[in-house]
């Protein structure tokens, strides 16, 4: 089987969850961002696009600002030819780095995608994916993650209150920056100039 289609199946099951979770309010569309000091390195100056929870779990969400010396066209031969602009994958996170994950912005509701932001969704339908990379669905930008990030009911809101991060309304164009390096500063020196207040985490 290949890695397409091994991260695909776990990932539409995680997806049926999420979709079915919709209704749950929490902080969807949300940037964590890890606080300077942070002592995991798994999230050690990282910026994580966070989403609707699991049924019965703690939300979900991808590291936005880890691109990884990997290439779709590469991970995923069977797509074919993927244009240099969608080829970089990233590191979405500590959990399931074997399950591949993207993020598309795109005027039009994907038949299987979570809305993140109005125009932004999380996907793992390889379908939509290969129409993608081989120019049949037009999209404002796409970015592919390899694993995920994800918490334990509560374990999220722990982490807040003992001081490990901050958070602030996630952007599309931040999410799809063309230049990562400089994202977490950039965001800290915006976060720590305005106070930031948000409402929806439990």
């Amino acid at each position: 089987m290949t890695f397409l289609l091994r991260a695909l199946a776990a990932v539409l099951l995680m997806q049926a969850a999420l979709v079915q979770a919709a209704d749950t309010p929490l902080a969807n569309g949300v940037f964590l961002v890890a606080k300077p000091g942070m002592a995991d390195p798994n999230f050690r100056e990282t910026v994580v696009l966070i989403t609707e929870p699991e049924i019965g779990g703690g939300p979900v969400g991808v590291i936005v600002n880890r691109p990884l010396d990997a290439r779709l066209s590469e991970e995923v031969p069977e797509l074919g030819k993927v244009p240099e602009k969608f080829d970089r994958i990233y590191g979405g996170g500590p959990v399931a780095r074997d399950k591949l994950l993207f993020l598309v912005r795109m005027q039009q509701t994907p038949e299987h995608g979570l809305r993140v932001l109005p125009d932004v969704y999380l996907s793992g339908d390889g379908e939509l994916m290969k129409k993608i990379v081989q120019g049949e669905t037009a999209v404002a930008a796409f970015r592919a993650y390899a694993g995920l990030s994800s918490w334990m009911p509560d374990q999220l809101q722990a982490e807040i209150a003992r001081g490990g991060w901050f958070l602030i309304k996630a952007d599309a164009d931040t999410i799809f920056s063309p230049d990562t390096s400089t994202m977490w500063e950039d965001l800290i020196r915006r976060i720590t100039r305005v106070p930031v207040r948000l409402g929806g985490m439990r």
